[in-house]
């Protein structure tokens, strides 16, 4: 049965080129985040479409989200969900219009550089999606729900424990590397979310400057975060706000010696409202 719903699940646990920048638990957030959608959310299989390692491309993963915001255009859809766990970057503001700042990245499987930097046809650029989502009519809610982080600089000595692992990596040589140490993170707010577009709503595992954590948890790895929020989501059936949500997955992030704090982005009404 066909529905005004659809979904992208994104997982990547192994990259192409970096074997050393393996993690264990984006494939199962993947996974728990399509389940969690047809559980509770309403979403049917057909609805979702769940791309792991070698699926998950630049190319792929970008032509599925702009199939998805064509059919919402063309009002087949009118609620979107995007989900993605992997490693975050980092990259120079490529626009240029402000110096002082670091662009958010996040890592596909094919995840390359040409030179010293991150090759721009292997790597996704905040501002690739925004481009995207300010597309959506004003009728379209679109969630975003963003397992990985941006920042090396919040690590602490907890985050490198062997049960957990930051989702970073750092750019790619010593020159990429400074051309955006000391600079401040735009924040995926910013780099996202146009201000005052209200039927956009972001999940992120963590501030800027915190990074969140591949972590083995109650015998398996997963994104802590992802964790968390689904575990929370079933015991409740869907029936707390977003806010709601939120507060108790911070407070089992903080229960867990966890150090980072998910953030959530949305107009103030949508954080009162259920998810979906």
């Amino acid at each position: 049965m066909a529905t005004n719903k659809k979904a992208l699940c994104v997982g990547i646990n192994k990259f192409k080129n970096y074997p050393s920048a393996t993690l264990q638990g984006c494939v199962n957030d993947a996974n728990d985040m399509s389940k969690l959608l047809r559980d509770l959310l309403g979403f049917q299989a057909g609805d979702i479409t769940v791309l792991t390692d070698a699926q998950a491309t630049k190319a792929n993963i970008i032509n599925n989200l702009k199939a998805m915001v064509d059919g919402a255009k063309a009002g087949k859809y009118t609620y979107l969900v995007f989900s993605m766990s992997s490693h975050g970057t980092q990259v120079p503001d490529l626009s240029g219009d402000e110096p002082d700042r670091a662009d958010e990245a996040f890592c596909p499987h094919d995840l390359a550089q040409t030179g010293t930097q991150w090759d721009p046809n292997h790597v996704i650029l905040d501002d690739e999606l925004r481009d995207l989502f300010v597309q959506l009519p004003s009728n379209v809610l679109l969630e975003v729900y963003l397992d990985t982080c941006h920042s090396g600089t919040g690590l602490k000595g907890i985050d490198m424990l062997l049960d957990r692992t930051p989702r970073y990596l750092p750019p790619p040589s010593l020159e990429a590397f400074e051309q955006v140490e000391n600079k401040r993170s735009r924040g995926l707010r910013h780099g996202l979310l146009e201000k005052g577009i209200v039927h956009n709503i972001l999940w992120a595992a963590c501030r800027a400057d915190q990074t969140s954590a591949d972590a083995h948890i109650d015998g398996g790895w997963h994104g802590a975060f992802t964790y968390y929020f689904c575990k929370e989501m079933n015991a409740c059936k869907n029936a707390l706000s977003r806010s709601a949500i939120l507060t108790k997955v911070r407070d089992d992030l903080k229960k867990g010696k966890y150090t980072q704090i998910p953030q959530l982005e949305t107009e103030a009404t949508n954080r009162q409202l259920k998810i979906g």
